[in-house]
């Protein structure tokens, strides 16, 4: 582990970037450029300490885990993410369609979409980031561990998570799951995360069992989904789905209606939401 190289890798990536890069607001008059230790360690996870000791080369050799959060906070590319992990003496992650390293300009399209909910997954269903929003509609996935991170797994093994949406629309949801799951498969024959994923929640739930046998197929597409939320109530919104093709990435974004009840909803659960995440509320986040 190279410590020296470490530190300053991580002091100038931190020193490009600004609050309103990383979905931040920049708050008091900063007397030096970019962002502030404790802004990398909260954007990370870690504690400050933690990251202080690393960027003051005298830190404890980051995990996996940790260079993954780095290099998502600092807005790394994939070569400035292959680099971290080569500092480290760590092998980098495999460049595959399946890559959890979310593209920079993907990350900072989704913190410019500070008023509706909005996530990065991949085309499996596994989350790979979320806004401020969509944690306060939907609740902080990255409080769970890493393998309950999946969209269709949360949804038929997860109560909490299925009761989210009204109980005459959760049919639906559950054949587009199953259904988007089955074409992704299908599509990379070779990818054990697909197959792991279909033999746990054939064995898991005989829902996803029936519906599998079904053999319907179908990827994820625009569409108006309902939501129950325990603080402003029933929100309609469009969900509009852009893929990045190059990573098999798709960002899901859920916007109202001007004008409309479940808008003035919406605009509430800025508020509502985000107060409750705060340090001092009970649903605290990641940012």
């Amino acid at each position: 582990m190279n410590r020296a190289e470490l530190a300053d890798f991580l002091r100038r990536g931190r020193g490009r970037l600004n609050p309103a890069d990383v979905g931040l607001t920049a708050g008091a008059r900063r007397r030096t450029p970019g962002l502030r230790r404790e802004e990398v360690a909260a954007l990370t996870g870690m504690s400050v300490d933690y990251y202080t000791r690393l960027e003051q080369s005298r830190g404890p050799r980051p995990s996996r885990q940790m260079l993954t959060a780095l290099a998502r906070a600092l807005r790394l590319t994939d070569d400035e993410r292959d680099h971290l992990f080569h500092l480290v003496g760590e092998e980098p992650p495999r460049r595959e369609p399946t890559t959890a390293h979310v593209r920079p300009g993907l990350l900072l399209l989704l913190d410019r979409l500070y008023d509706c909910p909005a996530q990065v997954v991949t085309d499996c269903g596994d989350v790979l980031a979320q806004n401020a929003m969509a944690r306060a509609l939907v609740g902080d996935v990255f409080a769970r561990p890493p393998r309950e991170r999946n969209l269709t797994r949360l949804f038929f093994l997860d109560p909490a998570a299925r009761d989210l949406f009204p109980p005459e629309d959760r049919p639906r949801h559950a054949r587009d799951h199953v259904a988007s799951l089955r074409a992704v498969a299908a599509a990379r024959p070779d990818d054990p995360h697909p197959a792991a994923l279909v033999a746990e929640l054939r064995a898991a739930s005989e829902e996803f069992a029936r519906l599998w046998d079904k053999h319907e197929v179908s990827l994820r597409r625009p569409s108006t989904k309902r939501f129950r939320h325990p603080s402003v109530g029933l929100l309609e919104l469009e969900c509009e789905v852009l893929l990045s093709h190059e990573h098999h990435h798709l960002l899901i974004v859920h916007t109202a209606c001007p004008g409309t009840e479940s808008y003035e909803r919406l605009q509430l659960l800025r508020v509502v939401g985000l107060q409750d995440m705060s340090p001092s509320g009970s649903g605290a986040g990641r940012d």
